[in-house]
């Protein structure tokens, strides 16, 4: 036993010897992104603190570049590593290379994953989703949705247009800037923040991906094929991750709260459109069969029309096999990331709605 451990000294003096100035700035990056994703209290100054300092430097100069910096980047690594992998003697500079983009990952964007939850960030309760509560909230969205229905018929060739893009920044901007740490949210960092087109946007659609964060240039990018009436929403959901909220459930719920609380109308209509296929999974999963059937023939004919054909066009476009791929890759790596409930915490939206609600109700009693 003495001997096997006299051994192993011997090799880790041997190897430490090696060891270059990089090797131990990796090895001293990798032990602090591990004691940050331990502490929450560490996380949460990562958050508040670090994050927008950190953000608003890559998204400047990232924003120098007209295309998706973050995109290009990936795809070049991933090229790299694959022709790592054919030669045996570059495998440690490939596994060195994947060290350093994971350490980079995190201290620009993904520590932002062990940060608090949502709750204890703004106070709220988690609400119980019971059938009355239920029922009453989506027969009251239902009748929102339908008032601005006539709101959406945004003319196809506008989503191409600056304007319409200027249109929704502003109003989205707008929004975020009246929003702050009681909102449970990174105020915005960047007055001029630089969405992008996919690169790949053909490849996007085929995986099902109609925006993404890009963390390592603190990029976020839309889908080039979003209807014009789906854009604010995505929009605001991806901007909500350029602010630092990386759980799926709780940008769906920024998307809606930033777009609802919008004057322009078509952003609202947007941001209440969006969560439709949450809210009526929510109405048939407790409420059942009938009554989710009863509240598709209350939302105007229209809208419900408006969403098979947005079915349709997002599966015309869609590829089963990278689809499938996809959704089982981001699923292992949101519960990777402390995301217990996978893909399914995309459909938490309904729940987040409903505690804000009450969140609203007892403050409005308590002052």
């Amino acid at each position: 036993m003495t001997k096997l451990l006299d051994t192993l000294l011997l090799k880790c003096r041997r190897l430490c010897k090696k060891m270059k100035r990089r090797h131990w700035l990796l090895l001293s990056l990798l032990v602090l992104v591990g004691i940050i994703k331990w502490s929450h209290q560490l996380s949460y100054f990562y958050t508040w603190a670090v994050y927008p300092v950190i953000g608003s430097v890559l998204s400047a100069v990232s924003g120098l570049v007209p295309f998706a910096v973050g995109d290009i980047f990936i795809a070049l690594s991933i090229l790299w590593v694959l022709f790592c992998l054919r030669k045996k003697t570059t495998l440690l500079k490939a596994a060195e290379y994947l060290l350093w983009i994971y350490v980079w990952f995190y201290i620009a964007w993904g520590l932002n994953y062990t940060q608090p939850n949502i709750y204890l960030r703004t106070g709220m309760k988690p609400a119980e989703v019971d059938k009355d509560k239920l029922r009453e909230f989506a027969y009251r969205y239902a009748d929102s949705l339908n008032l601005l229905s006539e709101e959406q018929r945004v003319k196809s060739e506008e989503q191409e247009s600056e304007e319409w893009k200027r249109r929704v920044s502003d109003a989205l901007q707008n929004v975020y800037e009246k929003m702050g740490q009681r909102e449970g949210i990174n105020a915005p960092f960047n007055p001029h923040p630089h969405v992008k087109t996919m690169v790949f946007t053909p490849i996007s659609s085929m995986a099902g991906v109609t925006g993404s964060m890009a963390p390592f240039f603190c990029e976020f990018t839309l889908n080039g094929d979003i209807r014009p009436h789906d854009y604010p929403a995505i929009y605001a959901h991806e901007y909500a991750h350029f602010l630092g909220i990386a759980h799926e459930g709780e940008a769906n719920f920024y998307s809606y709260l930033a777009c609802t609380s919008s004057t322009d109308k078509a952003v609202k209509f947007s941001g209440y459109y969006h969560i439709l296929p949450h809210v009526l999974n929510s109405v048939f999963n407790l409420l059942g069969e009938k009554e989710g059937r009863q509240l598709i023939n209350y939302i105007r004919p229209e809208i419900i029309e408006l969403a098979k054909d947005d079915r349709h066009y997002w599966l015309s476009k869609r590829s089963k096999m990278l689809d499938a791929a996809q959704d089982f890759v981001f699923d292992l790596y949101l519960k990777g990331n402390h995301v217990s409930e996978g893909r399914k915490s995309y459909s938490g939206v309904v729940a987040l709605i409903l505690a804000w609600e009450e969140l609203q109700q007892r403050e409005k009693r308590n002052s």
